[in-house]
């Protein structure tokens, strides 16, 4: 069981004050949620102009293990972030200083392709399932052994919906045998529930602005 710091996700810079875009402030908050006590690091890069870039992967890790040496550092692959598979595939296949994993979101069509690519690249693959069809989906690849997690990531904000879809997820995957370590989390207004899911089950778990801005029992936390 660990503890994920998401640091920034693809949230716009007016979310948060303290939301951060460039190497640098992801930086000082990886050292201070590592200090905190999270064990790994999640982030999506952001380009010269603060969106989010593929491109800008090597740049951003090369920091972060400058500061944060030892520590695994994994970014997202979302297909929103390039806006074209092909588009897509190239940045990471041009990546020259690679992040230790990579999130890969089942819901997308090109999932199975960019799955294939980062582990010919050495590169972890977290399986992102946010529904049941996604945890069907990645039951049935040949590569399901091969990752290096499963991301159990719920986005309904009811908690009955939420936890329902969670139980789904989690039923299959144990009915399939599938021997992978799991991480849960949630977003927004289930961001703390299942934090608490999480070690209640000895599961891995994530938290940061990515995720959620509030604090556990209630008002906006001061930033990561």
């Amino acid at each position: 069981m660990i503890i994920q710091a998401c640091l920034n996700g693809a949230r716009p810079a007016s979310y948060h004050a303290r939301l951060p875009l460039t190497a640098r402030d992801m930086a000082r908050d990886a050292v201070a949620c590592l200090g905190a006590g999270a064990a790994e690091l999640h982030l999506h890069p952001r380009g010269p102009d603060g969106s989010e870039s593929l491109r800008a992967v090597d740049q951003t890790v090369l920091f972060l293990r400058s500061v944060c040496p030892g520590t695994l550092i994994g970014v997202s692959t979302g297909a929103w972030i390039e806006g074209d598979e092909a588009r897509t595939l190239d940045a990471i296949a041009s990546w020259r200083v690679p992040p230790d994993y990579a999130s890969v979101n089942l819901a997308e069509p090109n999932a199975p392709a960019i799955m294939a690519l980062l582990l010919s690249m050495g590169v972890g693959v977290e399986a992102g399932l946010a529904t049941l069809a996604d945890a069907q989906r990645f039951v049935a690849l040949p590569v399901r052994s091969r990752v290096l997690r499963v991301l159990v990531e719920i986005e309904e904000q009811e908690l009955a919906q939420a936890d329902a879809t969670a139980d789904s997820i989690l039923a299959l995957l144990e009915a399939e045998k599938v021997q992978r370590p799991v991480l849960l989390h949630g977003f927004d207004a289930t961001t703390w529930h299942f934090v608490r899911r999480a070690r209640r089950a000895r599961l891995s778990t994530r938290i940061g602005l990515e995720d959620g801005a509030s604090r556990p029992g209630g008002g906006l936390a001061s930033g990561n």
